[in-house]
């Protein structure tokens, strides 16, 4: 009955006999998992930061250094994944070597990750829809789309688009795993499409010009009263700090692992793959943005101020390519909704773990027979 008690390796692997989950997740699924949750609308936001008050064009080095930070913590989920690959991620894995207590503070550290990253993430999808309906001279009046905190009417409001995504999502992961990595897979290939087609079509307007100096003296940056250290080395592995955010979700692919059809193998894979996916991406972004526009041409008090905010669309617009602000924002709005399903559903991969091992009510770990999901997690996660 102690706190500190390990579960033994045997009783996990009781757990994944007698585990009611449908294994229908491949390697490539996995990868698309991992890449699904990596990949948001930060791509197109975090570049431009991290380049003006940053690194300069040697962003692109930033996002090797934090990619192999990552890769560090990435090999880590993967030897744990082969060695335990049942769902519950860092929490079965502190469960199974340094004790419940730890088990339990981790195991709710990432529920409330999953839960304040889901509602992040369906408040961004509302933000990047409404404008996506603007490009179409739609808008939806403010009290649809602002929470009564931030409503400044009267009357009733609420952010109808972040609701309905989140309903809709549900609908998806509660009908079965095969049928969600399947939608999964769609928006991953469109999303990733869409990033490709952009690098490419950007490659067009690089002016190496910008590029020189790839690696900025160091300066300070000074901004109304505060004053802010950029650039050099130091600039590198500050801008690799500040766009390290972007990377987050490939530990995702391990709340999966009790759905893999070779988990031991598919899951390391998977983490590996789509961390890699993501970081050749990555680069291949920042290099292309910091082409196409002078790292310095990002100053949010220059000549063009709202370039920080949309640094990738703004480039376009700027080369004359206005057509690559509505790939991005449609990129951005359909690429957030994986994020947002495979966010909520490790979550409940989670509290399905924690259910198991009697942490938290039982009522977490009823998987439903004919869907293979645990349908009643789901659908108190998504009230």
């Amino acid at each position: 009955m102690s706190i500190w008690r390990v579960k033994p390796v045997s009783a996990f692997e009781a757990d994944m006999k007698k585990s009611t989950l449908k294994k229908v997740l491949g390697k490539w699924s996995l990868t698309a998992i991992g890449v699904g949750a990596i990949i948001g609308g930060g791509i197109f936001v975090l570049t431009g930061t991290g380049a003006y008050y940053h690194a300069g064009p040697a962003l692109a080095l930033s996002f090797i250094v934090a990619g192999i930070a990552c890769v560090f913590a990435a090999l880590c989920y993967s030897e744990f994944a082969s060695i335990l690959p049942v769902e519950g991620s860092a929490y079965a894995y502190a469960y199974g070597t340094i004790g419940e207590i730890f088990a339990w503070i981790i195991g709710w550290g990432l529920i409330l990750e999953y839960a304040m990253g889901s509602m992040t993430v369906a408040v961004s999808w509302s933000g990047y829809f409404n404008k996506l309906l603007k490009i179409f001279h739609i808008e939806l009046p403010d009290y649809l789309t602002s929470d009564p905190a931030s409503y400044t009417g009267e009357g009733f409001s609420m952010n109808l688009p972040a609701f309905l995504i989140v309903l809709f999502v549900i609908s998806i992961l509660v009908k079965g795993t095969k049928s969600a990595a399947k939608a999964n897979n769609m928006i991953v290939i469109m999303k990733v499409s869409a990033i490709i087609f952009v690098i490419i079509a950007g490659a067009f307007f690089i002016n190496t010009d910008n590029w020189s100096p790839f690696i900025p003296e160091a300066t300070q940056i000074i901004e109304k009263d505060t004053t802010h250290n950029a650039y050099g080395f130091s600039g590198i592995i500050s801008g690799a700090a500040a766009i390290f955010f972007a990377y987050v979700g490939f530990d995702a692919v391990s709340t999966q692992a009790g759905e893999a059809i070779n988990p031991k193998k598919d899951v390391p894979f998977a983490i590996i793959a789509s961390l890699l996916i993501c970081t050749t991406l990555y680069i291949l972004v920042s290099l292309v943005l910091t082409g196409m526009m002078n790292y310095q041409d990002f100053n949010p008090l220059g000549k063009y101020p709202d370039a920080i905010k949309a640094p990738v669309a703004y480039a376009f617009d700027i080369a004359g390519q206005g057509w690559a602000g509505l790939i991005i924002t449609i990129a951005a709005t359909v690429g957030l909704i994986s994020v947002l399903m495979v966010m909520i559903m490790g979550q409940s991969r989670i509290f399905l773990g924690m259910s198991k091992d009697g942490l938290i009510p039982k009522v977490f770990s009823n998987v439903n027979p004919i869907s293979g999901t645990p349908k009643t997690n789901l659908l108190i996660l998504g009230g």
